[in-house]
């Protein structure tokens, strides 16, 4: 257990769904729950920023996807289809019945899956620079879905040297300023990318929503369906997902709202966390 502030405290546990041993933090106790969902080749760390200033207005849950941080790992193969099945066993082993789900990149779609399959357990959404809005992604991933290639960058990132740079490399993608990346986020990195299997469980759960040429679940025309309060939060200077995608979703939704975050990248809960919360919070005092 670790006290971020005077009020806040954020807990580490353990649960087990569905023979997994799964790792998340938790704070807050207001219902509804907010649910973090982190995207590929991240952890439940990423919401480190944000997470004591949104649990001050509701209970918070920030999960290790199986295969990610320090969850369960096994070899298996891990689809968008697993990892939304499970979203659903996460919920039903804690006994939520009703949750906002905030979900970035990977996590995002898998928390539209999951609201287009259970409208009546998500109170609203929040998709923060979201896959699934297009088939346009930066080709520096998209090639890792390449045969042996990701292979190959498996074996290196494994070096002492290899995990470095893998953390760096991904700083450079994944922020609009990595000079200014946080020191904890960069460790972290290197921390979940040397333990066994996540590497491989991570290049397969890529492999499950890109190709070589793109992603391959696209969802923009099941977004109308969506009929609970939906927060679009992006950054202007995601150099993963161009933002463009962002604005063709809102218009599909019934209760859009967008939130752009300038000079800001592919992570605003860890780059511009001020901001992403004050967007969250306004979203929230207004919808819930």
């Amino acid at each position: 257990m670790t006290e971020t502030s005077l009020k806040t405290v954020v807990e580490e546990r353990q649960i087990d769904v569905g023979g997994l041993n799964i790792h998340y933090l938790t704070a807050g106790n207001n219902d509804p729950p907010l649910v973090l969902l982190h995207g590929i080749g991240e952890s439940a760390v990423d919401w480190s920023w944000v997470l004591p200033a949104l649990a001050n207005r509701n209970r918070v849950l920030a999960l290790d996807f199986p295969g990610c941080g320090d969850s369960a790992k096994p070899q298996r193969e891990y689809s968008v289809e697993f990892l939304t099945q499970f979203l659903a066993d996460f919920l039903n082993t804690l006994e939520v019945q009703r949750a906002v789900l905030v979900g970035n990149s990977l996590g995002a779609l898998i928390a539209l899956r999951f609201a287009l399959a259970n409208p009546e357990q998500v109170a609203a959404l929040i998709l923060v620079d979201s896959m699934g809005f297009g088939q346009s992604v930066n080709p520096v991933l998209s090639s890792l879905t390449l045969p042996l290639y990701g292979e190959l960058a498996i074996a290196w990132s494994k070096t002492p040297l290899g995990a470095q740079q893998r953390a760096w490399s991904r700083a450079a993608l994944l922020f609009a300023h990595p000079a200014q990346v946080p020191a904890a986020w960069l460790a972290e990195q290197q921390r979940i990318g040397l333990l066994p299997g996540f590497l491989e469980a991570n290049l397969s759960i890529l492999r499950s929503q890109l190709y070589v040429f793109g992603q391959q679940h696209v969802v923009l025309e099941s977004l109308p369906q969506l009929n609970m309060p939906t927060l679009v939060v992006w950054g202007v200077n995601d150099l993963v997902l161009p933002n463009n995608q962002a604005q063709d979703a809102v218009k599909r939704l019934q209760q859009g709202h967008l939130a752009l975050i300038p000079n800001c990248g592919h992570l605003p809960q860890v780059e511009c966390p001020e901001l992403f919360t004050d967007a969250l919070n306004q979203f929230l005092a207004c919808h819930l």
